[in-house]
């Protein structure tokens, strides 16, 4: 079947999305069910996902992997990329995941546009607009549905959930500002195949990868699997290639259903309860990053 070319961007971007979430949750199932620790699986996700992105540069696109290593400068900038953006954001993504669940982790992590936008704010001395204004408070709402389910006595997740998750968009800010100029000259596969390996290679001195701690099954493996392959690498593969039929803008909007599917997928699977205000909360930033992607269009 042939599509329009933006119709097989769209599809494309949602498949991404999609398996970007369902790993959230594969994820919670390895932590929660397996007793699988958040250390491992992010020093595995890490190394392979960065060995096979940089082989794919190699072999594909004929890039000279090593250029990015001849200036002292671009060196200082990929490893600070490497080790508070990549690692930081994958490590905090699942220990919120452990300490509370995918769908909780994914949305906490939504409000890295919020804390992009404020940090611009400030840094251009400019007033926000009343789109900003507007996203920044659906934010805030949002999260507070979320964390305390409407009552402000008390919270529906744990508090390690909470900072874990909130460090999560904090890394996810980071990873979205610092890299631009690197990105610009080197290219996004390159960037993030180095970035994952020198996270994981970092990240192996904390938690070396032959420590395996889980219980290994067959579900176990295949869910390793779907997380660096699927959830990692195709997803990642998928959204880059969908920029080539969509406009950025449309990308931003369109992989929010990356909450949706790990909420779903939680409630279905895992039997995670959700109530109203967390489904509330959701729709909250789930807007927050449309109105926000509108407004960095125009």
């Amino acid at each position: 079947m042939k599509f329009q070319p933006k119709t097989k961007g769209i599809i494309l971007v949602i498949t991404g999305a999609m398996l970007w979430g369902i790993s959230g949750t594969v994820a919670q199932y390895l932590f929660q069910k397996k007793s699988f620790s958040p250390e491992w699986l992010v020093v595995i996700r890490l190394l392979v996902s960065g060995l096979i992105l940089l082989l794919y540069a190699f072999m594909k696109n004929k890039q000279n992997i090593w250029a990015i290593w001849k200036s002292e400068h671009t060196i200082l900038s990929l490893i600070l990329f490497s080790i508070i953006g990549i690692l930081g954001v994958q490590y905090t993504y699942f220990a919120a995941i452990k300490y509370g669940n995918a769908s909780t982790a994914t949305i906490l992590q939504y409000l890295s546009p919020v804390l992009v936008t404020c940090y611009l704010i400030i840094r251009t001395k400019k007033m926000p607009n009343l789109k900003e204004i507007t996203a920044i408070t659906l934010a805030i709402l949002g999260t507070f549905f979320i964390i305390t389910k409407g009552n402000i006595h008390s919270l529906s997740i744990s508090k390690l959930a909470l900072f874990w998750g909130i460090s999560s968009a904090f890394a996810a800010a980071f990873y979205t500002l610092q890299p631009r100029p690197l990105l610009a000259k080197f290219g996004s596969i390159l960037v993030v195949g180095w970035g994952m390996l020198i996270g994981g290679i970092a990240f192996s001195f904390v938690h070396q990868p032959w420590n395996i701690i889980g219980q290994w099954s067959i579900t176990s493996i295949f869910a390793v699997i779907f997380i660096v392959l699927f959830g990692t690498l195709i997803a990642f593969c998928c959204y880059l290639e969908s920029l080539n039929y969509i406009q950025p803008t449309e990308a931003s909007i369109l992989s929010s259903v990356e909450p949706l599917s790990a909420a779903f997928l939680s409630v279905i699977w895992l039997h995670v309860p959700l109530g109203i205000h967390q489904w509330l909360g959701i729709a909250c930033i789930i807007f927050t990053v449309i109105i926000l992607s509108y407004t960095k269009n125009k």
